[in-house]
């Protein structure tokens, strides 16, 4: 019995002196825009080299529209557009660049232009209603086009706020 509980102290004093390994950590993709100064240029000077890339045109617009400079993305996406005219992504991306530099008349148009290319373009059809809604004015229009966006992608994430935002503008136009 001695030896047995001898055993059983020895086993117990190794396996709690062993190392134990913390859970290894997932990795994480950054959160936010991410892309950096670096990344920019990187793209800027890509597209210099082949500037029929497409994609390239297209990251380069993407990377600076994540970091807020909307008036070159817009740059950007025109030349994705030049060689990919019905690239309807590029243009919506394009039309919310307008918007945040102050054209929402140009956001319109390029709304409306990837809607006549895509009329299920779930995104195209809730970005031209944010527009009409809070730029334009036209309550009547921007609640037909978030209730477009409803029946396209009914279980979008962010439905319950659509829903509620239809609801308050079919109220304002009473």
């Amino acid at each position: 019995m001695k030896k047995i509980l001898v055993a059983m102290a020895v086993v117990l004093l190794i396996t709690s002196c062993q190392r134990k390994e913390e859970p290894k950590a997932q990795y994480q993709f950054p959160t936010g825009t991410g892309q950096t100064q670096g990344d920019i240029k990187l793209l800027e000077d890509f597209v210099k080299k082949e500037p029929g890339n497409v994609n390239a045109w297209i990251r380069l617009g993407n990377t600076l529209m994540d970091n807020r400079r909307f008036a070159e993305a817009i740059d950007a996406y025109q030349k994705a557009l030049a060689i990919d005219p019905k690239n309807v992504d590029v243009r919506v991306d394009m039309g919310t660049c307008y918007r945040n530099i102050g054209k929402p008349d140009i956001a319109v148009t390029e709304y409306k232009k990837a809607l006549e290319m895509d009329p299920r373009h779930p995104n195209a059809h809730r970005n031209l209603a944010v527009v009409l809604a809070d730029d334009i004015k036209d309550k009547v229009q921007a609640a037909a086009e978030f209730e477009k966006y409803l029946k396209l992608a009914p279980n979008a994430p962010d439905q319950m706020q659509i829903r509620q935002m239809v609801q308050q503008l079919k109220e304002a136009k009473k």
